[in-house]
């Protein structure tokens, strides 16, 4: 795995506080992927099915959705697997999914969080023989099993379907939106066609689509005004519109001039904590994950002057993030596509 430089540079501008080094980050975030092997239940299995092909192997978009797969596995199933007359008589809509361990997937979790929660959990587990860090990370397919039937809708909550998924990411979306700002203005003030343009980008998986309309309500990472150079007069994909706002655009939109930065901490095996998020600490100096690990996880992350032996991990996007990123940084390059710096965190072996 490898680690990103994750702090903005004071004073004059530099490559790694302009716009175009934000869309890079964004990018990288946007085109990792990771390896699923998908089996069918076996005992769920049509008649007549070929029971020798029913394992099917993707390389899904981290920011995607275990619903919107559906499709493509189950154009496969039907080419390869299903007997046609029996493929017919199944229900995409009961179709749901659980680990090879049993446990029942989070279906409006993005794909990537998925894995990196299954990653995380493996941590506290015995390290297989044939891991060689002590992260205990290997990028190996993470297993899971297809029920055609029968879905449990009281964990489920609600039918795992596109449409439901895509309610969930527009909830999550605005949820972030008034962490961020203290208020769901920017979303709520998108047309119905912005809106409706977000989720096509992640369905599609189209980064410049996605971005036309999510530049509109993530902060960015650009300097602050005094240190800015003039405006270009090529307007750029993600330019935002001009603002009639007392207090000038860039200062306002600045992602270390937020209300909050969504921050969730996952836990092995454990629940998920969130917390109000600071960009910058009461002294002016920008909040750094160190600094928020240590204070809410203090057991595992022991704040200085521990020299002790390094207990836990933090992880987002499959990549090691550096203890002294700075988490308005975080939001602002590296968060979800949902808006959320998610962070899990695994325990060192």
């Amino acid at each position: 795995m490898s680690t990103y430089g994750t702090t903005r540079h004071h004073g004059q501008p530099s490559a790694n506080s302009t716009p175009a080094s934000t869309t890079l980050f964004r990018r990288l975030t946007w085109e990792g992927t990771v390896p699923l092997e998908i089996r069918v239940d076996s005992k769920e299995l049509p008649a007549n099915s070929d029971r020798g092909l029913e394992c099917y192997y993707i390389q899904a978009p981290r920011v995607s959705y275990l619903p919107l797969l559906m499709p493509e596995i189950r154009r496969f199933l039907m080419d390869v697997v299903f007997d046609e007359a029996a493929g017919k008589m199944l229900k995409e809509e009961e179709w749901w999914f659980e680990s090879e361990e049993g446990t029942l997937l989070k279906w409006h979790w993005p794909i990537g969080l998925i894995y990196d929660n299954h990653i995380i959990s493996a941590s506290i587990r015995p390290p297989s023989q044939t891991s060689t860090s002590h992260y205990n990370l290997q990028v190996t397919p993470l297993k899971l099993i297809l029920h055609l039937a029968s879905p449990p809708t009281e964990k489920l909550l609600l039918s795992p379907s596109a449409e439901s998924c895509k309610q969930a990411f527009m909830g999550q979306l605005k949820e972030a939106d008034f962490i961020r700002w203290g208020n769901t203005k920017r979303m709520t003030g998108l047309r119905k066609q912005d809106q409706d343009g977000i989720w096509e980008g992640i369905k599609e998986h189209n980064f410049d689509d996605y971005w036309r309309v999510a530049s509109k309500v993530v902060p960015t990472t650009a300097p602050a005004r005094s240190n800015s150079p003039p405006p270009s007069t090529n307007p750029s994909m993600h330019a935002r519109p001009p603002s009639t706002d007392p207090q000038s655009a860039p200062d306002r939109d600045n992602a270390y001039n937020v209300r909050s930065v969504p921050v969730r901490l996952y836990l092995p095996d454990g629940p998920v904590m969130q917390d109000v998020v600071s960009p910058n600490l009461e002294d002016g100096s920008p909040h750094t994950l160190v600094h928020y690990l240590s204070t809410h996880l203090p057991l595992l992350f022991p704040p200085a002057p521990y020299s002790g032996p390094e207990l836990a991990y933090a992880m987002m996007h499959g990549v090691l993030v550096p203890p002294d990123a700075e988490m308005a940084w975080l939001g602002a390059c590296m968060a979800g596509a949902d808006g959320w710096v998610s962070l899990c965190v695994g325990i060192v072996r």
